[in-house]
């Protein structure tokens, strides 16, 4: 195994321990609803199907980017397109760099001929290889999208890791400006605030995904990986930095009202996708609560998706909310 299909196993392995998952919540756990006592609806008239890039999806659920190039990934990569395929919602695929780099078989596309598919490589890789990697990425998967991941603090905690990070502002404005394909832009923890979110707006970025505080911490995951004392002890007081989830989605709102916003970081239940659209996301992502699932079989994550769907069509009744259009404006109780 190479050293970077042996990460992203220890990455798998890792991520479904809870001692990774952050010491802090979101924050959604202060955003509360006004309860409707009197609905005045059916529940099977209940509709929580939105469009994404265009495309019919079931609900405002993006599986999120879990894992890429290494032993269980196409195995785990089977069971969520397969699902995704099935219930009609997006998949982000895990980064690509290990497979393009190892000359892996990225065979997504065959188990999700119809689903939304998000390609996905890391912003220092595009800053390093330029937009012809990023067109490769997509081509491989035939991709809807291409998500372009920020994730400084896990490189610093990383051994080896991408140190230099000049210029990759640059890099992203010329993917947006000529890959075949829209561009989003996320974190995987610390969060995307309003002033990098504006930088991203002013260079061509149309989707951003928060991805804040409150969900799996890879500064954590990438500690745990660290054999020398020394370097442990330096990024101990970083575990848990960066941005609740829940603070974040209305600042960078703020920003645009055009931007295209995904809201990540830390959600775990249909409640949590219900307060993240009400907060001002078009669409929510999570990974983390597929994992365990996706290990298990395609039928597991089909079945967490429905109670997911589930639990946000609960929200929505229970806020006198028929469509997601209504439950954008549905009250809240002050904090």
């Amino acid at each position: 195994m190479t050293e970077i299909s042996q990460r992203k196993a220890d990455h798998i392995h890792l991520a479904l321990q809870a001692e990774h998952q952050a010491a802090t919540s979101a924050g959604f756990d202060r955003i509360r609803f006004e309860h409707c006592a009197i609905p005045e609806l059916h529940v099977d008239e209940v509709d929580c199907s939105t469009v994404f890039l265009n495309q019919y999806c079931s609900a405002p659920l993006i599986i999120g980017a879990m894992t890429g190039g290494c032993e269980h990934g196409e195995a785990i990569n089977r069971h969520l397109a397969e699902a995704a395929e099935q219930c009609q919602i997006p998949m982000a695929l895990g980064s690509q760099r290990a497979a393009l780099q190892e000359g892996l078989a990225q065979d997504v596309r065959r188990w999700a001929p119809k689903a939304i598919l998000l390609g996905n490589i890391g912003a220092t890789q595009l800053q390093q290889h330029g937009v012809e990697l990023a067109q490769r990425a997509v081509d491989s998967v035939q991709a809807n999208a291409m998500i372009i991941h920020l994730n400084p603090l896990q490189e610093l905690v990383q051994p080896n890791g991408d140190r230099d990070w000049r210029g990759v502002l640059d890099a992203i404005e010329a993917c947006c400006a000529t890959l075949s394909v829209p561009v989003i832009i996320k974190e995987v923890g610390s969060g995307i605030g309003p002033s990098s979110a504006q930088r991203l707006i002013d260079v061509g970025v149309s989707w951003i995904e928060v991805a804040g505080r409150g969900g799996t911490s890879w500064a954590s995951i990438e500690n745990a990986r660290i054999e020398q004392t020394r370097e442990q002890q330096i990024a101990a007081p970083f575990l848990d930095w960066g941005m609740d989830t829940a603070q974040l989605i209305p600042r960078v709102r703020s920003q645009s009202s055009q931007l295209g916003l995904i809201a990540s970081g830390g959600l775990r239940d249909g409640l949590d996708i219900a307060r993240s659209l009400r907060l001002g996301a078009n669409i929510s992502a999570m990974a983390q609560p597929f994992l365990q699932p996706a290990l298990e079989s395609t039928e597991a994550v089909i079945e967490k998706i429905e109670i997911l769907r589930e639990q946000l069509r609960w929200a929505m009744f229970l806020t006198g909310s028929k469509n997601l259009k209504k439950l954008q404006s549905a009250p809240l109780l002050p904090m």
